[in-house]
């Protein structure tokens, strides 16, 4: 058995049945070994590395089970970190498989392209180390097969994340030999793990907090969407009328058109969520590490330490009581106290009914929901028309990918998410470009949903390589370009001063069509809905090119205002 056979038995061992790629020397040397068992491995062939590691982690993210991106090592290390980094800011599972490309002998003598970390040579792993949670570098075949063992099983176990196996490239052919100091077991066993039972105790003891608080809210976050309890967490809110707020990465997890959802809080979120959660006596954070960005940085007046009772659940006992002091830490998966709690309801209805109705009130004076109308230049739209096509659009089945900037602003601030888990969206580096890869990455992973991605124009210029990868998967993908012919964030924020900013308007249908899809031009907002149901009609993937007037900011629905 060669190296790469015993890697590819590894990853089909462990439930890795699909690869993203874009190869290069030794990751072209794998792909023999892939292609054998083409019958139970699917390689999905990327036209960058950057959209491989995109949609890589992508698949990680919607499945907890490790995406592979499998790329050449200069460029795992440079292009391809863009998703290994979203994919370790966001805990999302993956496994990225490379190699030095030294060209076998060649590494001490500076052969170009080599990441072995000699002299004249950069170092794939001392890269790679500093965006995984773990790294190997394989010099035979037996560490090669091993280090691809414990790559699964440290992306797989909390807290998820990516972990990276480099291989001397050398190794990559040759035998694995038949006896071994360090033997070699399958993968199972290694796989191996149990969480840590939560502490029945200690959510007796919430319940009861809950009992006595006269407006508690509840906050989730990325353990939410991980773990998909979502609705359980929903229904013990709506008995006991806690508010429910979100973090980015939590957005979406609940249904945000029922009565006690108040949305998404921080700076680039909903102004009914921070002042739910600045009301609030008692503050209990599921899944979340309430980085500064969720609490407006750190505004004294929205989470206060000592004046509220803050209760932080979490599966790492290192994120409770991180960005601020906690009252009460629970080391748990929050699906397993969400199960605890579900039974939890305050004896006097009456208190109930008084929280919701405080809700009600913060929602209502904060328009939580709404989507203002804008009178825009002839031609051209605005973002809450884009937001208000999607509301009458999105069901059960679709998915949403969003992207960096303006677009997502609109969309966490004024678009209330239905139907949990629809959202798949970049929260960790959050760059530009995510969300064209992602919705294509989304299609393969779950091909039963009806998949929309929105952009903005200078994103989907970065990774629009990512429609010809559908095209030749045969993708039904709708993708949305905000397109305002420039960077709207970046110009709302220079004010009058337009200082690189500014793009020609391109068009993105013809755009489209070149790259082997379709592609629809709209100019005016009340034609929005109209138009993604013809682009999801018409099959393959679509590019909708949504003329939005530059003037058009995220300032419009951010929550700015004092507390």
């Amino acid at each position: 058995m060669l190296t790469n056979e015993g890697v590819i038995n590894t990853f089909l061992e462990a439930g890795i049945t699909r690869g993203f790629t874009l190869p290069g020397l030794g990751i072209t040397w794998s792909l023999p070994a892939f292609h054998d068992r083409k019958d139970e491995f699917e390689v999905v062939l990327a036209r960058s590395e950057q959209s491989a590691s995109v949609m890589a982690q992508v698949a990680g993210k919607m499945t907890g089970k490790p995406g592979l991106l499998m790329a050449q090592g200069p460029f795992s290390t440079s292009t391809g970190a863009f998703g290994i980094l979203e994919g370790y800011f966001s805990s999302s599972p993956m496994v990225v498989l490379t190699d030095t490309s030294c060209y076998d002998g060649f590494a001490q003598h500076g052969v170009y392209q080599t990441m072995t970390g000699d002299y004249g040579a950069a170092d794939a792993f001392a890269v790679l180390k500093t965006m995984t949670k773990y790294a190997t570098y394989a010099t035979t075949p037996t560490e090669a097969v091993y280090g691809a063992q414990l790559a699964v099983k440290h992306a797989s176990t909390p807290r998820q994340g990516p972990a990276a196996v480099v291989m001397r490239t050398n190794v990559i052919k040759q035998e694995l030999p038949e006896t071994s100091r360090a033997r070699l077991y399958p993968v199972e066993g290694h796989l191996k793990y149990t969480p840590p039972r939560v502490d029945t105790d200690a959510v007796d003891r919430i319940a009861a907090l809950l009992a006595q608080a006269k407006q508690p809210v509840m906050i989730v976050g990325n353990g939410v969407y991980g773990s998909r309890c979502g609705p359980a967490l929903q229904a013990l809110a709506e008995r006991n009328g806690i508010a429910i707020a979100s973090s980015y990465h939590g957005k979406g997890t609940i249904d945000e058109g029922c009565d006690i959802a108040v949305g998404m809080m921080g700076t680039w979120g909903s102004a009914a969520a921070n002042r739910a959660v600045q009301a609030s006596d008692l503050v209990l954070v599921m899944g979340c590490s309430l980085g500064p960005e969720y609490t407006r940085f750190r505004d004294e007046k929205m989470i206060r330490p000592g004046d509220q009772t803050i209760i932080q659940v979490d599966q790492d006992p290192l994120n409770a009581g991180w960005v601020v002091p906690v009252d009460m830490a629970v080391t748990a998966d929050v699906a397993e106290v969400a199960a605890l709690l579900s039974d939890t309801a305050p004896h006097d209805t009456a208190l109930v009914e008084r929280r919701k109705a405080a809700i009600a009130k913060i929602k209502q004076e904060n328009d939580y929901g709404v989507l203002p109308t804008y009178q825009t230049r002839p031609g051209t739209m605005h973002y809450a028309d884009i937001m208000r096509g999607l509301q009458g659009f999105l069901g059960a089945e679709d998915l949403i990918t969003m992207d960096a900037g303006t677009n997502r602003i609109w969309a966490t601030c004024r678009l209330p998410l239905r139907h949990p888990n629809q959202l798949v969206a970049p929260g960790g580096i959050g760059g530009m470009g995510w969300s064209t890869p992602a919705a294509t990455g989304a299609k393969i992973t779950a091909p039963e949903k009806r998949v929309t991605g929105v952009i903005g124009d200078g994103g989907f210029m970065m990774t629009m390589d990512a429609i010809a990868t559908a095209a030749e998967q045969g993708l039904d993908v709708v993708y949305v370009v905000a397109n305002n012919a420039g960077l709207g964030m970046v110009r709302d924020n220079l004010g009058n001063q337009k200082i690189a900013v500014d793009f020609l308007d391109h068009d993105f249908a013809k755009v489209a069509e070149g790259l082997g899809g379709k592609g629809l031009t709209v100019t005016e907002g009340d034609q929005m809905g109209d138009a993604l149901r013809e682009a999801h009609a018409m099959g393959g993937p679509v590019v909708i090119d949504a003329k939005v007037d530059p003037a058009a900011s995220h300032r419009d629905c951010s929550d700015y205002a004092e507390l």
